[in-house]
């Protein structure tokens, strides 16, 4: 399964995740945010969110849980609830998802659940697929004023993006947007920074090869041993674990 994932995920990094890059605008397209369409709209995330519905229905999730929340790593964080433990958590990342597509989702996969936090943990894919730092950023605030007119005193936690080895061209890019987010987070009391992208480097400021898995990109146990580390004691002293 996890094999399969890895692999879809990896063809859709590299063509797009299917779309044309022409035709019908998606959701990314904004005069002032757009550096290129991709063509990915949310409606590709639309089994996943129904699988997520369908597994509600049959054993609903308690209420009030930590709801980790974004792209691939957190869907292929197979040890989330062992690792925050004894911390109740419910992970509902999907697939490649752009921080849009968490917004366009979260009446569905976040709000329903009452969560007593959100961690997200996407970006990763929207400065590759073509937004900027700035819009990234907007991106974020979107989300937050989803979340909170619902339900306001909801902490949310971003953690930021992380240095892949694969995605060094955009680092720039992708350290600027954590920039404007942590200094977004300090707006609000209810929003929190997680940093995890500099431990993830080494001496030389590069990605540490033993965090990822081949494709340079997808983390190894030894990445989400890193995370854990830095999330866990962050979220148990924050919310009285």
């Amino acid at each position: 399964m996890r094999d399969r994932l890895l692999a879809f995920l990896i063809a859709m990094l590299i063509t797009g995740c299917g779309g044309s890059t022409g035709g019908e605008p998606s959701i990314l397209r904004d005069v002032q945010c757009v550096r290129e369409s991709t063509g990915l709209t949310p409606e590709v995330w639309e089994t996943a969110i129904e699988d997520y519905e369908a597994s509600d229905a049959q054993s609903p999730p308690a209420a009030g849980s930590i709801v980790f929340v974004g792209s691939s790593s957190i869907v292929l964080w197979d040890t989330l609830g062992e690792d925050m433990a004894p911390m109740p958590t419910l992970n509902r990342g999907f697939g490649g998802s752009v921080i849009a597509h968490v917004t366009h989702f979260a009446d569905r996969i976040v709000l329903p659940y009452e969560p007593s936090a959100i961690v997200l943990y996407a970006g990763d894919n929207d400065i590759p697929f073509g937004l900027s730092a700035d819009c990234v950023l907007r991106d974020f605030e979107a989300f937050v004023e989803r979340v909170h007119a619902t339900a306001s005193d909801t902490p949310i936690y971003f953690i930021s993006i992380k240095p892949s080895p694969s995605r060094m061209e955009f680092w720039g890019d992708m350290e600027r947007a954590n920039q404007l987010i942590e200094a977004r987070t300090t707006t609000n009391p209810a929003l929190h920074f997680i940093d995890v992208s500099q431990a993830m480097l080494d001496e030389q400021g590069q990605p540490r090869g033993d965090l990822f898995l081949a494709d340079g990109l997808h983390m190894t146990a030894a990445g989400y041993r890193l995370w854990t580390s830095i999330v866990r004691p962050r979220l148990a002293a924050d919310l009285g674990f």
